[in-house]
């Protein structure tokens, strides 16, 4: 089986029922890179594998020491058999290239709802954004994403350099992601300097996303995407 390499994943690919978000650190801008090169050359030297992800992307955080890792499986029984044959081994060739990598969590995920304003533009950023909720209801995840999505489709000057946003919500209950590619860092920059509380106009619908009942935290990050591997 063959490989192919992109920048980005395709998150509306259908057949997918499970999402791995993992976070790494690595330390500098150069150990960033020096992992990515690891990753996509460790890959590439083997066959994918038969019970693998449908794929694997990397992205380098800007904060210049974060590596976020984003892989799809048709199912979460697949992740299991790939852990059991094969990640410890390539793990390990990472590791001998880029030693003393923190390998700091891994939630896992199912999309539930995305949308692309703009699918033909290539993202320049990633912007992930987690919410945590006071405790596991399911329903209460959905109805926080249709909120925002209510929000999204009455918003009277969405900024432009937003290009999509896909939204998963954790096996726990506990947790929502929202994968957002953006033009660029700088775009969703300008957008959170807008007037109002980050982005998003100043609307009651988004109104209604800041105070939805339940929500106790959460964190936004920028990522710049650098590789996508999948089989070919």
């Amino acid at each position: 089986m063959t490989m192919r390499i992109d920048t980005v994943p395709d998150l509306d690919r259908p057949g997918i029922g499970a999402v791995l978000a993992s976070t790494w650190n690595v330390g500098t801008p150069e150990r960033q890179d020096a992992a990515v090169e690891a990753i996509t050359r460790t890959w590439e030297s083997r066959p994918w594998p038969v019970d693998g992800p449908v794929s694997y992307s990397v992205l380098k955080g800007t904060d210049g020491s974060s590596l976020l890792h984003l892989s799809q499986w048709r199912e979460l029984s697949d992740y299991d058999a790939f852990v059991a044959r094969h990640r410890t081994e390539r793990n390990s060739e990472i590791d001998d290239a880029v030693p003393g990598i923190e390998r700091v969590r891994l939630d896992t995920y199912e999309l539930y709802q995305g949308a692309a304003r703009d699918p033909g533009r290539v993202p320049g950023a990633v912007v992930t954004v987690e919410v945590d909720f006071d405790g596991p209801d399911p329903a209460r995840q959905r109805a926080w994403i249709d909120t925002v999505f209510e929000a999204l489709g009455s918003d009277p000057a969405p900024h432009p350099g937003g290009l999509s946003g896909h939204f998963h919500t954790s096996f726990d209950g506990t947790r929502v992601l929202n994968f957002a590619q953006w033009a660029s860092v700088q775009d969703h920059i300008d957008a959170l300097a807008a007037p109002g509380d980050g982005v998003g106009s100043p609307t009651p619908e988004w109104e209604r996303v800041r105070n939805f009942p339940g929500v106790v935290g959460g964190e936004v990050r920028r990522w710049l995407p650098a590789v996508s591997l999948s089989a070919g």
